[in-house]
């Protein structure tokens, strides 16, 4: 067998009869068994299609390129394998069904492996296509595909850069029909399937909601959505959503759609990849805002609604410097009592559920504690926290924790806050909510310590405390930096006195 891997002119150059047969198989299949030759797609253009049924991703690029397959195989010299990522048989069948191309067997579960290291799949799906002579024309053409279709054939990089410049020029005279409208759709749908042509749209204000139905994060995020667009509606402004759904199952999206009061892209259509590309989409949910005129105004508002809610309306530059002027002249303002004082609350509890006025506390160093029973990390800082605590606290009670829990019933609360020697917010108390978006609280637990004067002296206290204990009381960066500096050379002196000390002995 010849060698898999030639260096051409310090190009990789792959022999695909080579790198895709092993020691017992000959041959490639096609998804009714049929055995096919090495020889039936030599000299074509090969895309090695690296993916599996259990992605999702995979599933919403699939279809896209069955269109792009089939468009071309027939005139022009192209073929894709499949090289699958799926663990059992059946769901290898199942998802191979779908596509009218060749595979490597699912047996051979060496050759796929070998792929997948000789060509550094990192994820899925992944399609590396190479040219007659088996030199790599591009690595992403997934990305190719979706953002241009079998417009992107030959797939070289001459050809590839010259729709770079196209899309870069599109993206210049970017409108909201240039981001919906395909050749077959000019509408988006209601809830209850009607059509909306695009051209109703132009001259608002877009968000363009990315989504999966069954997400965690954008089943909490769909509420805060909704009042946002309920009020905005009702204000009589000029908004409008339209749901970009990233759901491969139609039953779950489907049924989801129909609590929503937006527009949406049809299920499935090719538009919605597209547009994850287009966007360069890092997370979901995502709300991308289109202005008026057709150009993109934010990225994703998605933290900025959930902070701000209607008062972050119109997302424009202008606005967000606005808020964020607000924002600064508030922190700047920031005390104890600003914190924990609503109309509904002043206090914070003790043992027993004794009620400690907030006013108690004023002119204390403070820790605002994020934790909860469920959170193993959270259990195992615990310990840590109160030895510090009781340390700082030893000869007069300088400092004080505050216990703000994510817990989801009062049992588990208590259970948790029985083991602690400070103070807490009550369960279910909605300031947890306002102090957890005001500290941009990301993961538990975090500790936020507030100066005597009820200012923030860091979000990152529960990191000083497991670094250095109760040394790193006030918590404030200066007496970081001197713990780390000073606190090798003393230690360094402590040493050096000891060996006098010794040999003087």
């Amino acid at each position: 067998m010849e060698s898999e891997l030639e260096i051409a002119n310090g190009d990789a150059t792959y022999d695909l009869s080579s790198i895709l047969s092993s020691p017992y198989r000959d041959y490639l299949v096609r998804n009714n068994g049929d055995q096919v030759k090495f020889d039936s797609f030599k000299g074509k253009i090969t895309g090695l299609y690296f993916s599996a049924s259990w992605c999702g991703s995979c599933q919403r690029t699939t279809p896209k390129l069955v269109e792009v397959y089939n468009e071309l195989a027939q005139s022009k010299n192209f073929e894709i394998v499949f090289i699958s990522s799926d663990d059992e048989e059946e769901s290898f069948d199942a998802y191979f069904s779908k596509m009218p191309w060749l595979a490597i067997p699912f047996f051979d579960f060496h050759a796929r492996g070998k792929l997948n290291a000789l060509f550094g799949v990192g994820g899925i799906p992944h399609l590396v296509i190479l040219n007659e002579d088996g030199k790599i024309l591009t690595s992403e053409g997934v990305r190719v595909i979706v953002e241009n279709g079998s417009d992107g054939y030959p797939f070289n990089a001459e050809h590839i850069e010259k729709l770079k410049k196209q899309d870069e020029e599109a993206k210049m005279n970017q409108s909201l029909k240039s981001l919906l409208v395909t050749e077959s759709r000019d509408y988006v749908m209601t809830s209850d399937g009607k059509k909306v042509p695009v051209a109703e749209l132009e001259g608002k204000t877009v968000g363009l909601y990315f989504v999966l139905a069954t997400d965690d994060e954008c089943l909490d995020f769909n509420p805060k959505l909704i009042e946002v667009y309920n009020s905005l509606r009702e204000g009589g402004e000029s908004f409008e959503i339209v749901m970009v759904p990233q759901d491969e199952d139609e039953d779950s999206i489907s049924e989801e759609f129909e609590t929503f009061p937006w527009l949406s892209l049809p299920i499935n259509d090719t538009c919605c990849l597209k547009l994850v590309w287009y966007f360069e989409l890092a997370a979901i949910p995502t709300v991308v805002i289109i202005s008026p005129n057709g150009k993109t105004l934010q990225s994703n508002v998605v933290e900025a609604i959930e902070e701000l809610g209607v008062k972050a309306y119109p997302f424009t530059p202008e606005k967000f410097a606005e808020l964020e002027e607000i924002e600064k002249a508030k922190r700047e303002a920031q005390t104890l009592e600003s914190l924990l004082v609503n109309q509904d609350s002043d206090y914070v509890i003790g043992e027993d559920g004794v009620k400690i006025p907030v006013s108690d506390l004023i002119g204390k160093d403070i820790l605002l504690y994020f934790s909860a029973h469920w959170c193993s990390p959270c259990q195992a800082f615990l310990p840590t926290l109160t030895k510090a605590y009781q340390e700082i606290n030893k000869n007069n009670k300088r400092l004080e924790v505050i216990f703000i829990s994510d817990d989801t019933d009062q049992k588990a609360f208590e259970d948790y806050f029985s083991e602690m020697p400070w103070l807490a917010l009550p369960f279910g108390d909605k300031r947890m909510e306002s102090l957890s978006h005001w500290f941009k609280v990301a993961g538990i637990p975090t500790l936020v310590a507030l100066g005597p004067t009820g200012k923030t002296v860091s979000t990152d206290a529960n990191g000083f405390i497991m670094a250095h204990g109760a040394e790193a009381y006030p918590f404030t960066r200066e007496r970081i930096e001197e713990i780390e500096v000073w606190g090798p050379r003393a230690r360094a002196f402590d040493e050096e006195s000891k060996d006098k000390t010794a040999a003087q002995g």
